[in-house]
């Protein structure tokens, strides 16, 4: 299974501007429970340094851009998120972590499920041993 997995979101719209439409189950490959979005990030500000254990997400730069940085336990690659209309999809047990905010940058992060501490792994040791149990 391929690391890097985008979604495209179709923009709608008119000479009055355009529209994006999420939605969980159809532009979004699950049911969405929680969204969040990162902004005023700091220069020089990276953030992430974590994995789940089971939640899912997609990450879309709605405006600026972000790199970011996924892990698998046996595979690092990185991308460039800097469009509205195209998602990261990260799925569970993938360590992530984002650099470069441009000081416009606003990251939407759209969740499979609430906010629950005890799905963090944010030691990195400890999810390449979890990662590995899973492999």
């Amino acid at each position: 299974m391929a690391l890097i997995e985008w979604v495209d979101f179709p923009p709608l719209g008119d000479e009055r501007g355009s529209l994006v439409a999420l939605e969980g189950g159809r532009t979004v490959p699950f049911d969405i429970a929680r969204v969040y979005y990162l902004f005023g990030t700091g220069r020089g500000v990276s953030r992430g340094f974590h994995a789940h254990r089971r939640l899912r997400q997609v990450a879309v730069c709605v405006t600026g851009s972000c790199r970011m940085v996924l892990d698998d336990g046996t595979r690092r690659e990185e991308v460039l998120l800097d469009s509205p209309t195209r998602g990261l999809v990260i799925r569970s047990l993938v360590w992530r972590e984002m650099h470069d905010f441009t000081p416009d940058c606003v990251l939407l992060v759209l969740a499979s499920e609430h906010y629950d501490e005890a799905d963090y792994i944010r030691d990195y040791e400890r999810f390449l041993v979890e990662a590995g149990e899973t492999a």
